[in-house]
């Protein structure tokens, strides 16, 4: 899989989805749902968390992310869409970079997530780590959605076919 290529096709469908929120009022932002991380801020802010999470390991596998509240984005230091948006854009050149730079999909990578009474050790590639780093976001995003529709915006159709397929026309 070309990693750098499906994470420009999730910027592109990115910016649409952002297109979307833009415009909403932070009572829309934050209103409650009863799925997903609840509200659009939350399930908005577990993207791009995650993404600089799955980043962080791919760049940096023996460091610990430290606690979340530590973490650069989070709904205290980003309370509204504009201070996301604004992390987020920052963010994605870095993530875009440790993609690029990759070579050996295959390595494997070793991390620890400590839990109140012990602490899990993952081992997976750098390759199923880029894939969790773009699935994610796909599935977050869906559920993004759903929360805009159920707010009266018709956000649809986000498919890679869309975005990074070459299209032409010819008369019939």
């Amino acid at each position: 899989m070309d990693f750098v290529r499906v994470y420009d096709y999730l910027t592109q469908a990115r910016g649409k989805l952002f297109d979307w929120v833009r415009p909403l009022s932070q009572e829309q932002y934050t209103q409650e749902f009863p799925f997903a991380h609840r509200t659009l801020q939350a399930t908005m802010i577990e993207m791009a968390s995650a993404e600089w999470l799955y980043a962080r390991r791919l760049r940096d596998p023996g460091t610990a992310p430290g606690p979340r509240e530590q973490w650069p984005i989070s709904a205290q230091r980003q309370p509204t869409f504009p201070e996301l948006e604004a992390a987020w854009a920052e963010q994605m050149p870095q993530t875009r970079r440790t993609l690029a730079e990759i070579t050996d999909w295959e390595t494997p990578v070793e991390y620890r997530v400590p839990q109140p009474a012990k602490t899990i050790i993952i081992t997976a590639s750098r390759g199923d780590i880029a894939s969790q780093l773009c699935f994610h976001e796909v599935h977050h995003r869906a559920q993004a959605m759903a929360m805009l529709r159920q707010l009266g915006v018709a956000a649809q159709n986000l498919d890679y076919s869309l975005f990074m397929y070459r299209r032409r026309e010819e008369p019939a």
